[in-house]
């Protein structure tokens, strides 16, 4: 039977950890993620977990340690944020290129510069094409769910690659939220013990990790790798099932809130989709149908799916929480549009950029938007793509 208890996302991410007792942990701290690896010090230091927890000199040890640890056939995961994960490039390609199946418990922070250290997406969408899969929480109880289903799509002989569990830094790692934890022996049967087929600390079986790779090869190399991450959209799926059937919690990747019969639709990620949520729930009390498309799996992208499921609506607003530097949008703004393309899907599209370095989204931001997509599509209000919302300057406007 679950517990109920009260927790911070950081807190949650941790208990997680403990719950599944991986084999080795290297981390060095960065805000907001360094109570994770402080908490799992705890809980080993108590005797709550056997854990080998190892301290490092920058993240780019860190990611490092847990490559070697991997690959020697450990179960293995490491924490951070923002530069953090910056510092670690190299090696997340590295990680993922020599099919890694290890965790990286990411709490979003924004990227410098100009340096600050609240929320948005830059780090972990800045590593979008690393070849990890991404999975993204909304609130703290989502955060401990897509942990515990990390490792078994990881792992899963289909995929064998990292998982990048991120969550909003300070919104959901420091905020305490009501949450439902699961009884050990339930995560530890549900996760599973780690069989690596193939792991350098193998007697008798000598094998190489991250050789180099001649032209001849290294091609096919990129093509399997491409293949795995394709491959993983299916066990994404079957894990999340199977996690709502043991936990009666969960979908796959996505959520849609309300958007059945939904005419306008906000599609968006992490925290403030709850925002975007309360919003609907004020509209379709005034009428308005309106609704909510949250991703929750950025890698891989499910652009079939995106586009089927707003196949229905009149328009949709795409809400990035990161700046692409391209000229017309964030990856959001890039992605979606081209699903939609590819499965003709003809309808209004309209870019924003929202929540840059912890700026607030409100819900009366959220009406502002969907009134908006209603203007468009009703009146033939022409908009400015790629727009900044709540800029404290309304020169943008």
């Amino acid at each position: 039977m679950a517990i109920k208890d009260r927790m911070s996302g950081n807190e949650a991410v941790a208990y997680a950890i403990k719950q599944v007792n991986p084999d080795v942990m290297p981390a060095f701290p960065i805000t907001p993620s360094t109570e994770i690896p402080q908490l799992v010090s705890n809980y080993i230091a108590n005797g709550e977990m056997d854990t080998e927890f190892i301290p490092v000199e920058s993240e780019h040890s860190s990611m490092s340690a847990t490559v070697g640890a991997e690959s020697a056939g450990a179960r293995s995961l490491t924490a951070t944020s923002s530069c953090g994960l910056a510092l670690m490039w190299e090696e997340l390609l590295v990680a993922a290129s020599n099919r890694l199946p290890l965790v990286l418990a990411l709490v979003n922070r924004t990227l410098s510069g100009p340096i600050n250290i609240n929320c948005d997406h830059s780090d972990s969408m800045g590593a979008r094409d690393t070849g990890w899969i991404q999975i993204y929480a909304e609130n703290n109880q989502e955060a401990y769910d897509n942990f515990i289903q990390a490792y078994p799509i990881a792992e899963d002989p289909r995929v064998h690659l990292p998982v990048m569990v991120c969550q909003d830094g300070f919104i959901t790692s420091h905020a305490v939220q009501n949450i439902l934890l699961e009884e050990d022996d339930k995560v530890k049967e549900f996760v599973g013990e780690y069989k690596p087929e193939e792991f350098l600390l193998n007697p008798g079986k000598p094998m190489a990790v991250g050789p180099y790779s001649v032209s001849n090869y290294a091609m096919e190399a990129k093509y399997n790798q491409e293949k795995a991450m394709e491959n993983s959209g299916k066990v994404i799926l079957e894990v999340a099932e199977r996690f709502k059937k043991t936990f009666g919690r969960g979908f796959g990747f996505f959520e849609e809130y309300k958007t059945d019969d939904a005419e306008y639709i906000m599609l968006i990620m992490g925290s403030a989709a709850g925002t975007a949520k309360q919003a609907v729930d004020d509209l379709r009390a005034k009428g308005m149908k309106v609704g909510v498309l949250k991703l929750r799996v950025f890698r891989p992208f499910p652009a079939d799916e995106i586009a089927k499921a707003l196949s229905g609506c009149k328009a949709v607003a795409i809400m990035d929480r990161t700046e692409s530097y391209n000229g017309h949008g964030g990856p959001l703004s890039s992605e979606v549009p081209a699903a939609l393309f590819r499965n003709k899907v003809n309808i209004e599209a309209v870019s924003y950029i929202y929540g840059l370095a912890g700026r607030d989204f409100m819900v009366e931001t959220a009406y502002e938007i969907f009134e908006e997509l209603r203007d468009v599509v009703e009146n033939g209000k022409k908009v400015k793509q790629h727009r900044y919302i709540g800029l404290r300057t309304r020169e943008e406007q």
